[in-house]
């Protein structure tokens, strides 16, 4: 380890400032370092998020048009977030540790181009099958997309990584939640056929991440870490332990959430006989407080702790998911929004977390965690879809409101952040 005062490279935008600040104690402010922070770079990476995965979330948002085009079960919907999952979380940590030994700045806009062609296979796709391959397409997309972005956002943040990974998540997150309103008062009048617009906002993703990867490239961050300084403070047993606990809490997250994402919309339209158009702008209000949620989580795990961040939103939204089935329409779209605000400030916190726990694999890690959590929403979305076939959605969203128990298990989680303190 460096003594005190000594300088760390490829941090901010000057490149150099002094390992001692990045070093605090819990429950601190860490030093302010806003210089030191390219938020330029942070914006750029984080509104290319949000055009990935707006993308990405038209699949779901046109469930209720395929159901009826194609004449689908809830199970074939289920199967379907299952291919776009799987090829997404299966791939990611795959590239996010390739990409750890020998970083590729310009994959990015080569994972766009995946994305293009996923949505353009959903336009003109005659059968299931070509639907099938659509969504393969936008997972190998989103696979190539998330580890190296989440490695620029971790390189622009000098040093403020929680906030860093808010801004580029968030990015992400607020993507997410338009998709529900440009299926309802785009696609939805227009027809299937009207995805393939959609390939101009590709393009234009694909020109930014090129710039993107001009500077990544440019400025001498492109190059393989160094392992002599990625040593974790934590005994590796330890470090499995935690690891475990924390994909642990990306299960009940992912699959609660695949609860609302691949079926709130069924649930309002069956449960409070809403229209379709009126059930996606109430999914669009669950995403919107979703993103603002992750905009809170990672400042806030800079300030008091990734733990005290993980503890607060895994199990602090249990009493509002045990009421959420029982209640009428307002309250469930209230109940809605303070689930979306408290569940997803967790995620950046514990992909932050998972970082320090293994330090100088921020690929791997990011690919991993976005990778599981891309998986646990497919197998949640092919479970609760069969289980909805079977029984009743109402009936779904009973049994996942017990998820966030699963949250308890943060009681095992080290003190990362004291024990580098002490180190």
């Amino acid at each position: 380890m460096p003594p005190p005062g000594a300088s760390v490279p490829g941090r901010g935008t000057k490149g150099r400032f002094p390992l001692s600040e990045l070093v605090t104690s819990p429950g601190r402010a860490p030093p302010a370092r806003a210089a030191g922070t390219a938020f330029p770079i942070l914006g750029a990476i984080s509104f290319c998020h949000l055009l990935n995965d707006m993308m990405q979330s038209l699949l779901p948002a046109i469930y209720p048009i395929l159901k009826g085009g194609f004449d689908l079960s809830f199970g074939q919907i289920g199967l379907l977030t299952l291919t776009y999952q799987s090829t997404a979380s299966l791939l990611q940590p795959v590239i996010g540790q390739y990409t750890d030994r020998r970083p590729l700045p310009y994959s990015l806009p080569f994972g766009m181009a995946f994305t293009l062609f996923g949505l353009l296979s959903l336009a003109v796709a005659p059968n299931f099958g070509a639907l099938l391959a659509g969504a393969a397409l936008l997972g190998i997309g989103s696979s190539i997309f998330h580890p190296e972005s989440s490695r620029i956002a971790r390189l622009a943040s000098g040093g403020r990584h929680g906030l860093a990974q808010s801004l580029f998540q968030v990015g992400g997150t607020f993507g997410q939640s338009l998709g529900p309103l440009l299926a309802a008062f785009f696609i939805l009048p227009r027809g299937r056929g009207s995805i393939a617009w959609f390939a101009l906002v590709a393009l234009g993703g694909m020109a930014i991440l090129t710039a993107l990867g001009h500077w990544y490239q440019t400025r001498g961050r492109a190059r393989t870490p160094a392992r002599a300084a990625a040593v974790s403070v934590l005994p590796a047993r330890e470090v499995r332990r935690a690891m475990a606990v924390l994909l642990a809490l990306i299960f009940s997250k992912f699959f609660y959430l695949a609860s609302i994402n691949s079926y709130y919309i069924f649930y309002l339209m069956d449960h409070f006989h809403l229209g379709t158009q009126d059930a996606q702008v109430c999914l669009f209000v669950f995403l919107a407080s979703a993103a603002a949620g992750t905009v809170i989580g990672g400042p806030v795990g800079d300030r008091f702790g990734r733990k005290t961040v993980i503890w607060g939103s895994i199990v602090g939204v249990l009493p509002f998911t045990l009421v959420l089935p029982y209640v009428g329409l307002a309250a469930t779209i209230g109940l809605s929004v303070v689930i979306g605000l408290v569940l997803s400030s967790a995620f950046s916190a514990i992909v932050v977390y998972a970082q320090e726990l293994m330090p100088g694999r921020v690929g791997m890690v990011s690919g991993m965690f976005f990778g599981f959590a891309f998986g646990m929403a497919g197998v949640g979305a092919a479970v609760l879809g069969a289980l909805a076939d079977w029984t009743s959605i109402e009936f779904v969203y009973r049994v996942c409101a017990f998820l966030p128990v699963i949250g308890l298990l943060t009681a095992f989680l080290p003190d990362v952040e004291a024990k580098r303190a002490r180190a």
